[in-house]
């Protein structure tokens, strides 16, 4: 079924890279194996999904998807002021230190922005919040699932 367009009930697989507008890559598989996921399975952004929407095997195209359609703005109130006693005394903090802390339903993964005396502050924001996405994509296979 060469000529299956990708859909609401599509598994795709496909070379795909993603940079930000500074032009740093943020990943790639064009240089490795290919990605492959079922359309609407919740593991990818519906905006990334969307734009793939109508492609077949052969395409390539290129498209941009906006913080809000990716994820999201940066929330000023997901940067939170951490007691520095919360943290295991052996642990070596510093900025840019990604650390991960129990949130009852599972963990969240924070980055370590500043360190003072007594508090540590740490951006519970996706690293990705507030960028434009810029993805290069390349389809190499599509089939029909129901």
């Amino acid at each position: 079924m060469a000529n299956t367009v990708i859909g609401e009930h599509s598994r795709v697989t496909l070379h795909f890279s993603l940079k930000l507008d500074d032009g740093s890559v943020v990943d790639s598989t064009f240089e490795g194996e290919p990605a492959t996921f079922s359309v609407g399975d919740g593991n990818l952004l519906p905006g990334f999904e969307k734009a793939l929407f109508g492609l077949k095997a052969g395409d390539e195209a290129q498209f941009e998807i906006p913080p809000e359609q990716g994820f999201g703005q940066r929330n000023p109130s997901n940067i939170q002021k951490v007691r520095r006693d919360s943290f295991s005394p052996d642990m070596e903090l510093e900025p840019g230190l990604v650390v991960s802390f129990d949130n009852g339903g599972g963990e969240l993964p924070g980055v370590i922005r500043s360190i003072g005396e007594d508090e540590v502050t740490v951006d519970f924001n996706h690293p990705l919040a507030g960028q434009t996405l810029n993805f290069h994509v390349k389809i190499l296979q599509v089939d029909s699932i129901q």
